[in-house]
């Protein structure tokens, strides 16, 4: 019998839209900070576990069912060893008729129009916050790297994780 684990999912758009955001400078000078219009996006499809902190991530090029279908796939790979119950919204690529299933993953839709009950929301949150704020990239591949970085950091710290999506009911 597999351990049993539980994940909350969500995507996020990230864009190369920068919005200038309040800043510390030295009293007398005022920061300059670039800004940019540049309607590209690129999506990252993450999910967290309350629990113990674990996290699993991919940067995709758009929201869809095939891209929902490849983000399982390397997750139900991943943690093949676990039943995995994954609680997600109900955007409709979660929901599609092609989407394909996974004996290892059980996926559970939170109440619609609830995002306060998705914990992995505050994720994308701290993301924006804390490595993209105030930020320029000159290109997709940059702004790329960018989230890569900032994953990988998010990832090798848990205790971050669990600080920010262990709301007490979500931990059991």
């Amino acid at each position: 019998m597999r351990p049993l684990k539980v994940f909350f999912q969500d995507e996020a758009r990230f864009g190369r839209m920068s919005n200038p955001a309040r800043c510390w400078a030295p009293a007398g000078v005022r920061p300059i900070v670039s800004m940019q219009r540049i309607r590209e996006y690129t999506y990252v499809y993450g999910a967290v576990c309350p629990v113990d902190g674990e996290s699993f991530s991919l940067i995709l090029p758009c929201a869809n069912t095939e891209m929902m279908t490849l983000y399982l796939r390397e997750f139900s790979h991943y943690y093949k060893d676990y039943r995995v119950v994954m609680v997600m919204d109900g955007a409709m690529w979660h929901k599609a008729k092609g989407l394909e299933t996974f004996e290892n993953i059980r996926i559970v839709f939170q109440p619609s129009y609830s995002p306060e009950l998705n914990p992995a929301e505050h994720l994308w949150d701290h993301i924006r916050e804390n490595y993209l704020r105030n930020e320029f990239w000159p290109s997709m591949k940059e702004l790329e790297k960018a989230l890569m970085n900032a994953l990988i950091a998010i990832a090798c710290n848990k205790e971050t994780i669990q600080a920010l999506v262990g709301f007490h009911w979500a931990i059991f």
